[in-house]
């Protein structure tokens, strides 16, 4: 094999490897999400308000504290947005319900019942399932790359089966990181 077709199985490795990182990436985000009866900043994340014309992210508009587990206070830099603020929270149909002062609002977040808890776990095994089929597609189209070059005899079939191998073993890498976040989460969820 010369070395214009080692850059490019290195080239495929790596576009596999960044694809799984940002699939795990966006996991995290979709876990970061997830409630979990305590209060986080991150409930608040893609909750957009309209400001000076343009839907702007809550968190850029307001400063975002958790002063306690249960309670959430937002401080708009603009005091005229807090109607836009609680109207969006409310929008978003994420079970809060905010409750303003004239200068902050105060998002109590509620306790999850046993039922609602066990309900979140599912959706976390769910959203984990999807991310690793999302991890096997990619791997999918890793292999399929790789036969290419070898149906180009590019590359002869113990390579393909070489490279097959480090393809499986990445996404291994990768399914056993999603499912350490899904257990993880779900044992965070379950445990409060």
């Amino acid at each position: 094999m010369n070395e214009e077709h080692q850059d490019r199985i290195d080239k495929i490795k790596q576009s596999g490897q960044e694809a799984m990182e940002k699939r795990i990436a966006a996991f995290q985000r979709v876990l970061d999400r997830t409630r979990t009866g305590r209060a986080s900043v991150t409930l608040l994340d893609g909750i957009f308000v309209s400001y000076y014309g343009s839907s702007t992210p809550l968190n850029q508009v307001a400063t975002l504290q958790t002063p306690d587990p249960r309670t959430l206070v937002i401080s708009p830099f603009d005091k005229t947005l807090l109607k836009d603020m609680e109207k969006a929270i409310l929008m978003a149909n994420i079970g809060l319900n905010p409750i303003s002062d004239g200068q902050v609002i105060r998002v109590n977040v509620p306790p999850l019942t046993q039922e609602r808890r066990q309900e979140i776990a599912k959706t976390v095994k769910k959203s984990g399932e999807e991310a690793k089929v999302a991890i096997r597609n990619i791997r999918k189209g890793l292999n399929g790359e790789l036969r290419t070059l070898e149906q180009g005899k590019l590359i002869s079939q113990d390579q393909l089966k070489d490279w097959q191998q480090e393809v499986q073993k990445l996404t291994d890498k990768h399914t056993a990181q999603i499912d350490g976040l899904t257990r993880q989460k779900q044992e965070q969820v379950l445990s409060l």
